[in-house]
């Protein structure tokens, strides 16, 4: 496919404000995926395309709080074990299941998620005593989340990070941090597969990807420099945010 320089103007842009939200709350998807279908582009080789570039920001923010100490691989290896898997199955299953029913359940889950963290002021300014077992955590939610992610994936970087509040105990910072590590995972499996199907459009993918790494290193050094409140506030708009899309999508698409 061939584009003017004004569409790649365009790509560039959704991928740095993509980058910059997906690094502080997640949902970078909903400004990046109708951006590159917006020129054009086939349903099935936007989503190949859009998981490249978004490889690029998951991978920038997950590096930057690596590198900031944000990160316990300790505790996390067995949840990137389990996401891989997770990831695997779910995206060889997208290939021969419908993913419709998906977009029943997804939205009354998140109205959910949404409204507890409204609700619920506190969550995630501090680390609290854990819920579940930290190692049983990684592993069914690795393998649940990570198989969403790879079926589906629209919020599931709010589910990461409201799990980890929710059950590990995690502040806020903390879940977004280790939620960039996992995403990471899962974009890179599914990506793998759509790679192997020959659908991505690599000149679109790399460009948004350099969009995606300045979005997604400012957006993450934003989450260690702000307090938690604003990182909440940003967390419930994209929450509400991927609510109203995937409804719109539902009934309208």
């Amino acid at each position: 496919m061939e584009f003017d320089l004004i569409a790649y103007c365009v790509f560039f842009a959704a991928a740095f404000l993509g980058g910059f939200i997906d690094a502080i709350a997640g949902g970078g998807g909903l400004i990046t995926l109708p951006a590159i279908m917006a020129m054009g582009v086939p349903p099935h080789v936007a989503l190949a395309t859009n998981k490249l570039q978004g490889s690029f920001g998951s991978f920038t923010a997950a590096l930057n709080f690596s590198l900031k100490g944000m990160v316990d691989y300790k505790e996390i290896w067995i949840g990137i074990v389990f996401t891989f898997i997770g990831a695997c199955i779910g995206t060889a299953l997208i290939l021969v299941l419908d993913a419709k029913f998906l977009q029943v359940i997804i939205p009354f889950l998140l109205i959910a998620i949404f409204i507890y963290t409204l609700f619920a002021p506190k969550v995630g300014e501090e680390d609290r005593k854990a819920r579940m077992n930290i190692r049983a955590f990684y592993i069914s939610f690795g393998l649940a989340l990570g198989f969403y992610d790879g079926f589906f994936g629209p919020g599931a970087g709010s589910f990461w990070t409201f799990a980890i509040v929710a059950l590990i105990g995690a502040n806020m910072k903390r879940a977004v941090a280790h939620t960039k590590v996992l995403n990471f995972v899962s974009n890179i499996v599914s990506l793998g597969v759509f790679i192997i199907g020959g659908h991505v459009l690599w000149i679109v993918g790399v460009l948004m990807g350099i969009g995606q790494i300045l979005g997604a290193y400012i957006g993450s050094n934003m989450v260690i420099k702000k307090e938690v409140k604003f990182i909440r506030t940003m967390f419930l708009i994209v929450v509400g945010a991927t609510i109203l899309k995937l409804v719109y999508s539902y009934f309208m698409g």
